[in-house]
């Protein structure tokens, strides 16, 4: 680097910091320069946009890092504006999703004896589609709030992200016809408040619909006694509250609380689904409710704190770099979690391998605002109240 153009970026960094020591970078250690000190103001947001702006003519991004007790100030090259993929895509994919969403629920409405074939079963279902609209625009909606709450405030904070990706994969390789749907954030965060506020909007937005529909759900549903053999969904504490809500009942009752107290009763079956609650009454959900409680289950997925799902998102936010020192403590309990519930083993296996990286802000010293970080504690007693730890429960 010429060093006319040195002393220019010296001059600009020492407007907003105290320079303690510089270091010159090259292409190898991936930074023109960087510098070791303390920013002059008490506000590192404002701090940063300004260094931006000033940084600006010569295609240079500042990176705001905190090392043993110091800040520190990268700068590297600007990178490329992000491409953003083709619009027909996102269609194609929400299109066939919706399709298979719509034949999902149109064969759970089906009338035919369970003893029939899967063909027959099929082409009952694809005839009939149409009937499964009401599972499909309560799911589907559940999930484009979710996703779209992402994708605006992405927009808001001017961060370039990708229109939602939904998922197909019909029944019977799925029960709600699609595995659910994604945003990519083509650029890093400018900050941690940034990063915070996309990552929270999801979920929020998500339970604003799938509350309403699960409650409005329920109200379609009815009680029977549970006999025979099936499955079950499983139960979070807010979905017990909702039933109680519609039923006035803490549902599947129990034909005996085998010899506890209802308290730890719930409390063991809500972790194992044990005992099998065979001849009690419980809900036969209609299919608006089974998409809300899908909502719900989606919502407590993505609220696990790990990597890039939402919860991710929001414990790096809080914690920055310290995040990673909890990842262990997630798998074990997913792991444990597994014995009653294999489905969780996928989980951790696929976040152990995909899942433990985070979303890493431009801007690293600024923290939350203590709104902000209220909010965080907030949604921990969502992801608490969500949270279901045995998805499916077979009985019989």
């Amino acid at each position: 680097m010429p060093l006319v153009e040195t002393e220019i970026l010296n001059n600009l960094i020492a407007r907003v910091f105290t320079i303690e020591s510089i270091i010159l970078g090259d292409t190898k250690r991936g930074y023109v320069a960087r510098y070791q000190g303390h920013l002059l103001g008490n506000d590192s947001a404002a701090t940063y946009d300004q260094l931006t702006e000033s940084l600006s003519p010569y295609s240079l991004t500042p990176l705001f890092h905190e090392e043993n007790d110091k800040q520190v100030i990268f700068l590297v090259h600007e990178a490329e504006p992000p491409e953003l993929p083709k619009v027909s895509k996102n269609i194609i994919f929400f299109l066939v999703t919706l399709l298979s969403v719509l034949f999902t629920g149109a064969v759970f409405e089906s009338n035919l004896p369970e003893t029939v074939s899967f063909g027959v079963l099929a082409k009952d279902a694809l005839i009939h589609i149409w009937r499964g609209a009401p599972f499909a625009i309560s799911l589907l909606s559940i999930l484009l709030a979710h996703e779209f709450g992402h994708y605006l405030m992405g927009r808001y904070h001017k961060t370039k992200v990708t229109l939602p990706f939904f998922l197909p994969l019909p029944y019977p390789l799925s029960i709600l016809g699609t595995l659910g749907a994604f945003i990519q954030m083509k650029e890093r965060p400018k900050n941690k408040r940034v990063l915070f506020d996309i990552g929270i909007a999801g979920p929020l937005a998500g339970l604003v619909v799938a509350i309403p529909v699960l409650l409005y759900g329920l109200s379609l549903s009815e009680l029977a006694p549970l006999s025979g053999t099936g499955m079950l969904e499983g139960n979070s504490i807010l979905y017990l509250l909702s039933k109680y809500v519609v039923f006035g009942k803490w549902l599947p009752e129990p034909t005996s609380y085998q010899g506890v107290t209802p308290f730890l009763y719930w409390l063991r079956y809500l972790f194992t689904s044990f005992p099998s609650p065979l001849g009690g009454l419980d809900v036969q959900v209609h299919n608006v409710a089974w998409a809300g409680w899908a909502g719900l289950l989606v919502t407590s997925l993505n609220l696990i704190p790990m990597g890039t799902l939402d919860g991710g998102h929001i414990l790096y936010s809080v914690f920055g770099k310290k995040a990673s020192k909890i990842a262990p403590f997630i798998f074990a309990a997913l792991i444990l979690l597994g014995s009653a519930w294999q489905g969780w083993w996928l989980w951790a296996f696929m976040l152990f391998f995909l899942g433990r990286r985070h979303a890493e802000p431009l801007d690293q010293i600024t923290e939350l605002d203590p709104m902000r970080r209220k909010i965080a504690f907030f949604m921990l007693f969502v992801f608490i109240l969500a949270f279901i730890p045995v998805p499916l429960v077979v009985y019989g």
